[in-house]
């Protein structure tokens, strides 16, 4: 069987089950396990398939990105963990964005006794805490308001981080991959790509758990960001990957 063929039925195969070991492929495509893993490489850059622990699982659509009471629920010692780490590389009087999101909350609240900070946001939760619990300088930009989030998205939004630099900023996802962001919501589009435009350093803070998922619009590829923070439970080829692309990579155990 030739490559391209084992790996559409290998494609298929996961489609159908969800997921599947290496050692389960291997064995039913009659070769080793390191053919095995360099079919999954090359099909999980191309955005068909992710790696978990010991195997391979199809994509999970996200039709619609859960509100911020659910996530604020899920997950939480990863992201205090990748929180944590992510505030400790903030050098002194940094100008930084925090994107809306639960893990980048993780980050306020590890920043709240830095009155050297100018703190940029998007996020209503953030400016909550950081107004009545912080030192730090704190801009909250406009724009559309998205009640389920407690952020502003959409044109208005973006026009506002048009007029300032930022050090660096850490931006949220809720589904990525090794081909890049998507969002289930084309208003977060001009925001997320404005953020970049205006940063020096752009780092993404995200859970392990969001890997793999892939939303109907594409934000930008993954090689935009200058640092990944994340968890231990990143399977080892995105882990590899994600390296090869010259993408820093933090994970913190949990």
């Amino acid at each position: 069987m030739i490559p391209i063929e084992r790996q559409q039925q290998l494609i298929q195969f996961i489609h159908n089950n969800g997921y599947a070991s290496i050692n389960e492929l291997a064995k039913r495509f009659n070769v080793s396990h390191m053919t095995i893993r360099r079919d999954i490489q090359k099909l999980e850059k191309e955005g068909k398939v992710a790696s978990i622990s010991g195997g391979v699982q199809s994509i999970e659509r996200l039709s619609e990105e859960p509100a911020h009471n659910i996530k604020s629920q899920l997950f939480h010692q990863q992201k205090w963990a990748i929180g944590s780490a992510a505030a400790r590389i903030i050098p002194q009087n940094s100008t930084i964005y925090l994107d809306a999101g639960t893990t980048t909350l993780e980050i306020a609240y590890q920043i709240a006794d830095r009155e050297d900070l100018l703190v940029i946001t998007n996020d209503f939760a953030i400016a909550y805490f950081l107004c009545h619990s912080s030192k730090a300088k704190l801009i909250h930009i406009g724009g559309s308001v998205c009640k389920e989030n407690l952020s502003t998205t959409g044109s208005l939004a973006a026009q506002c981080l048009k007029n300032i630099s930022i050090d660096i900023a850490f931006i949220s996802t809720s589904s990525w991959n090794l081909k890049g962001l998507t969002t289930p919501d084309e208003n977060k589009i001009p925001v997320k790509k404005a953020i970049i435009e205006a940063s020096h350093k752009n780092i993404l803070v995200t859970d392990s758990s969001k890997y793999g998922r892939l939303a109907t619009f594409f934000v930008y590829p993954l090689t935009v960001f200058d640092q990944i923070f994340c968890d231990n439970n990143l399977a080892e080829n995105a882990r590899e990957a994600i390296t090869a692309m010259n993408i820093q990579l933090s994970l913190s155990e949990v």
